[in-house]
Order: structure tokens, then C-alpha cells, then sequence
């Protein structure tokens, strides 16, 4: 079996457009939350989300390429770039190298609802245009960064809820390992709209807590009154530890365990049970215990049950060792089918800059939370090995340990 590599990562989220930006971010406990007027104009309950600018294309990218790219697909585009450069692969090297990717994608609404509203007052479909059809599948991103970047191995969307992103790259890793892929592009990405979240809202899953936003991502702390929507993109280069070597490309961190389940259970119903199994695999994948583990980047959303049954597993598995944990949702929101990739990127950070993030506003635990290590400061700490978490509905659950590089 071969190992995996991470040699390239990209970003573009509430808290930075970059990795230097959002580096910084991490450290500093910046909150990218704030108020969005339009939410509460269209019907939402609450106003929250994550603030990503909408990126400007034109001039970066030919316009019959942006035609078909959906908001989701312009974030991975740009954190793809920032990923490539990285790890120093070129467009010649793309040409004459088969690259594949795996991206977590589960939804792409503006395109669909402006398509109806398009049928709606017109009655032709002539007028929906050529790039209605790209940026409305569910693989709009996969398609267009297949095709713009010249991708020529696997090429497949993971839509796996909110694990989608985490779920892309325990894949990569896979393909990797077992010797069916050199170099493997793995991400996830969320579009930020109001179209996109309704749905969400009108399940009482967002918090309400307006008065002061970027207080209002509590993961972990008895006050919690839901989660706050957000996204972008995060894309990261999996390759084969030799190839690497080889290229003399830079070495980030190893992916060194996936582990997954399925709760089988009522389909927004999370489970400790789920949890637990998905992080033991990974860790027993990677041959690690878990007192090896430095630090834990959890799920944690910031609702009362999902948070709950996290924190009873993480107890039952690291009670003994009790390993820093911080949940970078309290900064950023819930960044959906992006958060399993972004994590990922956001734990390396801190994996190379020897610190752990803050688990921000959590003043107050509960009688789960108290049982856990959870940083509320900046702490200076060596990582080297890490724990990530991704949890989605429908019970789909997610754990990847990563591995610093000496």
C-alpha cells in the first residue's frame, strides 16, 4: 500500500481568501459571521451566515468557461489555483499527467430557482441559456474544474451531506493508496445564496441569536440555539508519497486513516454509536491509539443534539487522554458539503504553525461538553497527529487522521 501525501491547498472562505488570510484568521479567533438584510426580506427566520464575497472572474477566467459555473464552482475554481501553485503543477504538467479528482458538491439551488423563475415569466426554454444545464447538476463543480484544469483520471462528485467534503478526500486517499492514482485533486464546496439555505431555516436549525453575529456560533456551550450557515470552497492535492518525492513537490502532511459509517437511524438524527465507529476506524486505518492523537477538529455545528452526541463520543473514545479539541465552525459556520475539506486545511494550519485554534464562545459547557479538553484560547502546541470529524444528515459520518511531516 502506498502512502498520501498533501502537497497543495487552496481556500476561499468567511474568514480569508486565501491560506495566508486565513491562517491568520485561525490564530487570531476571527469570526466571519455576519448579518445578511436580503434572509430576512425573503422569509427566513434568521438573517446569520457566513459573509463570502462573490468572486469577481472576469479577466482570470474565458467567459464561455464561466458561463457554465455556478457560484460553488467559482470558490473551487480560485482555491484550486491557490492549490496547484502550491504544489507546483503547471498546466503542462496537467496536460502530459492524468490528475483525477473527487469534490463533495450536494447542491446547486440559485441555478434551478432562476431557471423557474426564467420559465415561469417567459414560457420558453429557449431563453434559460447554454449554461443553465452546467451549473444546475449536482457535478457542476467536478465538470467545470475537469475541464478548465484538463483532468484526465477519476472524475466523480461526492454528495454525502455535510461530510461530502471529508468523504472526497478519505476517497482520494483511497484511490492513492492501492496504486489507481498518482495525484488526486479532493475538496468540497458551498454556495452561499439565500436559495440555497431555506430549506435549513424552515427546519429551526439556524441560530437566532442576532444581536452580536459573530457570537452566535456557540459549538459545545449550553447557550447553543442552532448553527449558522456558510461556504465557499477548499480544495487540497492528495498524491502518492514517491511521486511526490519524484516531482520534489512540497510535502504538507500524510493522510494517514479514513474511517466511516452509517447510522441507520432516523434521517437527521445524529448517533454517538456513528461517531464513535467512524472515528475508530480511522484510527485504527492509520495504526494509531488514540492517546497518540494531539488534537481533535470537530464536528460540532453548534446545535443542541448534533453537538451532543459528538461529545459523548469523543468522551467515550478520548476520556483517558483528553486531546485538545476546538470545533472551527465557532468562526466560520457550518460550511456544509466545503466543511469536511476545509477542516482538513484548516488543522493543517495548525499543524504546521504549532497552534490550536479556538473553539470561539464557548463560555459556558454543558454536562457532555465539560468532560472534553476544549480550547478556548489560542494555545502553542506541536500537532502530530490530528483527528478530523464530518457528520452529515441521513447518518453519513466521516473521520480522517492526518499526520505531520518531519
Amino acid at each position: 500500500m502506498k502512502r498520501v501525501v498533501i502537497t497543495g491547498m487552496g481556500i476561499y472562505s468567511c474568514i480569508g481568501k486565501n491560506i495566508e488570510e486565513v491562517r491568520n484568521a485561525l490564530y487570531e479567533g476571527k469570526s466571519g459571521i455576519g448579518i445578511d438584510p436580503a434572509r430576512k426580506e425573503y422569509g427566513y427566520r434568521s438573517p446569520l451566515t457566513g459573509i463570502v464575497e462573490r468572486p469577481v472572474l472576469k479577466g482570470l477566467l474565458d467567459r464561455r468557461l464561466r458561463v457554465g459555473m455556478a457560484e460553488e464552482g467559482e470558490y473551487a475554481y480560485l482555491a484550486t489555483l491557490e492549490a496547484f501553485r502550491m504544489a507546483g503543477i503547471d498546466p503542462d504538467y496537467l496536460e502530459k499527467n492524468e490528475t483525477g479528482i473527487f469534490y463533495g458538491n450536494d447542491s446547486s439551488a440559485k441555478a434551478v430557482i432562476e431557471s423557474n423563475h426564467i420559465m415561469e415569466a417567459k414560457r420558453d426554454t429557449a431563453l434559460l441559456g447554454s449554461g443553465a444545464v452546467f451549473q444546475s447538476m449536482n457535478s457542476t463543480v467536478t465538470m467545470n474544474l475537469s475541464t478548465i484544469f484538463k483532468l484526465r483520471g477519476v472524475n466523480m462528485t461526492i454528495s454525502a451531506a455535510c461530510a461530502s467534503g471529508s468523504h472526497s478526500i478519505g476517497l482520494g486517499y483511497m484511490f492513492i493508496k492501492q496504486g489507481l492514482q498518482d495525484l488526486v485533486l479532493c475538496g468540497g464546496a458551498q454556495e452561499t445564496n439565500l436559495y440555497s439555505m431555506a430549506s435549513f431555516d424552515a427546519l429551526n436549525a439556524f441560530s437566532v441569536r442576532t444581536g452580536e453575529p459573530a457570537k452566535a456560533s456557540r459549538p459545545f456551550d449550553a447557550t447553543r440555539d442552532g448553527l449558522i450557515p456558510s461556504g465557499g470552497a477548499a480544495s487540497l492535492l492528495l498524491e502518492d508519497y514517491e511521486h511526490a518525492l519524484k516531482r520534489g513537490a512540497p510535502i504538507l502532511a500524510e493522510v494517514a486513516g479514513y474511517g466511516f459509517s452509517s447510522n441507520g437511524k432516523q434521517i437527521s438524527q445524529p448517533s454517538d454509536e456513528g461517531c464513535f465507529i467512524a472515528m475508530e476506524r480511522a484510527l485504527k486505518d492509520a495504526g494509531v491509539a488514540p492517546s497518540d492523537i494531539d488534537y481533535v477538529n470537530a464536528h460540532a455545528t453548534s446545535t443542541p443534539q448534533g453537538d451532543m452526541f459528538e461529545a459523548i463520543a469523543l468522551d467515550a473514545l478520548f476520556g483517558k487522554s483528553r486531546p485538545l479539541i476546538s470545533s472551527t465552525k465557532s468562526m466560520t459556520g457550518h460550511e456544509c458539503w466545503m466543511a469536511g475539506a476545509s477542516e482538513v486545511l484548516y488543522s493543517v494550519l495548525m499543524m504546521q504553525n504549532a497552534f490550536v485554534a479556538p473553539n470561539i464562545n464557548f463560555e459556558q459547557p454543558d454536562e457532555y461538553s465539560c468532560k472534553l479538553n476544549i480550547a478556548t484560547q489560542t494555545i502553542e502546541k506541536e500537532i502530530n497527529l490530528l483527528l478530523s470529524n464530518s457528520f452529515g444528515f441521513g447518518g453519513t459520518n466521516s473521520a480522517l487522521v492526518i499526520r505531520k511531516m518531519n
